[in-house]
């Protein structure tokens, strides 16, 4: 049994100490939802704790994680353990990892996917840092990783960072999958040819070259709504998706799949293009092409 501190206790922190739990290990959370926290405030959480304290931070990436991780440097002492769960940008591990050095408090990073189906089915685990780190608190890391073989859903990726810029990559190749999966849904549904797009797309479940989970999200999905009309074709991005892209750039390696993907979630937020507005002056312009005025 090991026992941990958990900050933040939202959609994947809740879950996550219910599955940790579960697995017979002491969590002692802290949120400022007060109904589901442990403790009054995170001094209360760090005095509940035995040392030396492992705590585990699961709060929005940047500024609030920057903000606990400093905090809890001030109330930690010298051989305590702080992991970053989030969806921290990996620049941000390196400061981190020295706020919490100089005071001889280790770090971990670990990019955590999963979502809110982690709690039954397990996450995949990306972790950054030091390996006698990363050893201490592998009681924990098995038990929140998928059931069998460690490789298939763990890995200590590297040095401090590495964890969060492997989810980093990681969420970027979801944005494709994610995207490739839309697009052919509404060509199916736009053809006419096919009289059962929900069955057609149920059937790709087995046996075919792109069956996934992302797949089998989808068809719940279909399941739920077979035209998904009860949704606004709007997405928002996290963030790692434009990090992606910024690190391709920087490493002049060709992500066109990727960038669509994500330039396809900015056109979902325009309802009035100017962009588009353009094209459409400028085929009317040099073709005659036939446009449509606004308000029609």
């Amino acid at each position: 049994m090991v026992q941990l501190g958990l900050v933040g206790l939202g959609r994947m922190g809740f879950n996550m100490r219910e599955r940790l739990r579960a697995a017979g290990h002491e969590v002692v959370g802290y949120d400022r939802n007060e109904a589901v926290s442990d403790s009054s405030s995170l001094a209360d959480m760090v005095s509940k704790l035995d040392a030396p304290r492992i705590v585990w931070v699961m709060v929005p990436a940047g500024g609030p994680t920057r903000d606990t991780v400093a905090e809890l440097g001030d109330l930690l002492a010298e051989g305590d353990l702080v992991i970053d769960g989030g969806n921290s940008r990996f620049t941000d591990d390196k400061h981190n990892a020295e706020v919490l050095s100089a005071k001889g408090i280790g770090y971990l990073d670990c990019g955590v996917s999963g979502g809110v189906w982690g709690k039954d089915n397990g996450y995949g685990l990306m972790v950054g840092g030091d390996k006698e780190l990363v050893e201490r608190a592998m009681p924990i890391f098995d038990a929140l990783r998928p059931d069998g073989p460690r490789e298939e859903g763990f890995s200590h990726a590297g040095s401090v960072g590495a964890g969060h810029y492997a989810k980093m990559v990681h969420n970027g190749i979801e944005y494709g999958l994610m995207q490739a999966y839309a697009e052919g849904f509404e060509l199916l549904e736009a053809a006419n040819v096919v009289e059962d797009v929900p069955a057609v797309i149920k059937g790709w479940q087995r046996g075919t070259v792109v069956r996934s989970w992302l797949l089998d999200l989808l068809v719940r999905a279909l399941d739920e709504d077979p035209e998904l009309d009860d949704l606004e074709g709007y997405v928002e991005d996290s963030g790692e998706g434009r990090w992606t892209l910024e690190e391709a750039i920087n490493h002049a390696v060709p992500a066109p799949v990727i960038s669509a993907a994500l330039f396809a979630r900015f056109a979902s937020r325009r309802k009035d293009s100017a962009a588009m507005r353009a094209v459409a002056a400028l085929r009317n312009q040099f073709g005659g092409h036939a446009v449509k005025k606004a308000g029609e």
